[in-house]
């Protein structure tokens, strides 16, 4: 499916376009690879790994809030993964307009410039901060989703898909938890800070993250948002994992956090279906709104919830994750 074809990725010096580049660059023979992105420093850094003299790979600044500069980066893109977004909620939650320049009207511009250049297929990542949104930033994640799944209504004769992919928390993305206690563990910390002993949360690993962004590409036919089933963990489980017991300090939940996050709400129920790993909630728009071949419908009062979901990520689990990821030294078993 990727091979040959020429794949644009804003934000992708983040987390996810890093490892996304990754496998395309392994698994896959692209014809070209374009990271956008507004940080120079982190593209130097990235061209250090994937060097455009030995990679079809090309490095363009810009920034999502600026249409034309997407315009000249997608004439000849034939798939374009949209990951830029802000999504620090304490900052954006003080930072409004900028969270409104980048996270709306950003995504509105990806889908103008796609829809002007020809781009074959466009996924863009959401969060399932966007299910009913207690803070700004899930608000403008919902409010992106909308944007792209509704650009589907352009296209007319155009042979163009817009698609979504929603997950939760990404184990080891910048900026995230695992991160920062794994930096406070290695600054002596002896207990580590938590919101809520409550809070329950969706994990997802990157690779996993990018293996449902590429079947996304594979085989949207336009205006679903993909939903993997992915396990749950408890906060204090995972103190417990980095710590060896639940040593924590409550601090009180953050302005606009919540205690549990949702990826498929009580009113999507109607239209998601169960493909077997994933769900696929497809458009409400009436001409669009078809059954997929495979898979099934989900029972009306069905939601997707991090305190109710059947999965769990058990401390063991967890413990190996954060050791493969490079955030938790192996236990030397001789040393016992």
């Amino acid at each position: 499916m990727l091979d040959n074809v020429s794949v644009l990725v804003t934000g992708g010096t983040g987390s996810f376009g890093q490892k996304f580049v990754e496998h395309l660059l392994t698994d896959c023979n692209p014809r070209e690879v374009v990271i956008f992105s507004r940080d120079e420093f982190k593209q130097s850094e990235m061209a250090r790994r994937f060097s455009p003299q030995r990679y079809p790979i090309r490095y363009f600044l810009g920034d999502v809030r600026d249409r034309d500069r997407l315009k000249q980066a997608f004439v000849g893109i034939d798939f374009v993964v949209h990951a830029a977004a802000l999504k620090q909620v304490p900052a954006l939650e003080y930072n409004p307009f900028e969270a409104v320049r980048t996270n709306i009207l950003g995504s509105q511009n990806v889908v103008e410039a796609a829809l002007e250049r020809g781009v074959k297929k466009v996924v863009a990542l959401s969060t399932d901060k966007a299910v009913s949104p207690s803070n700004l930033y899930g608000a403008t994640k919902l409010t992106a989703e909308k944007l792209v799944i509704a650009a589907n209504t352009y296209v007319r004769h155009r042979d163009i898909r817009f698609s979504v992919v929603r997950y939760g928390n990404v184990i080891g993305s910048r900026g995230s938890v695992v991160p920062y206690f794994a930096e406070l563990i290695r600054s002596g910390a002896r207990e580590l800070p938590v919101t809520d002993d409550r809070m329950t949360r969706f994990w997802i690993t990157l690779d996993e993250a990018v293996a449902l962004v590429m079947k996304s590409l594979d085989i949207a036919a336009g205006g679903e948002i993909f939903v993997p089933k992915i396990p749950s963990l408890r906060i204090v489980d995972l103190v417990t994992a980095f710590l060896g017991e639940p040593r924590y300090r409550s601090m009180g939940i953050r302005p606009g956090e919540k205690l549990h996050e949702s990826l498929i709400g009580e009113n999507e129920a109607r239209s998601a279906y169960d493909m077997g790993d994933y769900f696929a909630i497809l458009p409400q728009f009436e001409f669009q709104n078809k059954a997929p071949q495979q898979g099934r419908p989900v029972a009306e009062d069905f939601v997707y919830r991090s305190d109710t979901n059947e999965q769990w990520l058990i401390e063991s689990e967890l413990r190996d994750l954060l050791e493969r990821s490079g955030f938790l030294a192996p236990v030397n078993a001789s040393a016992l």
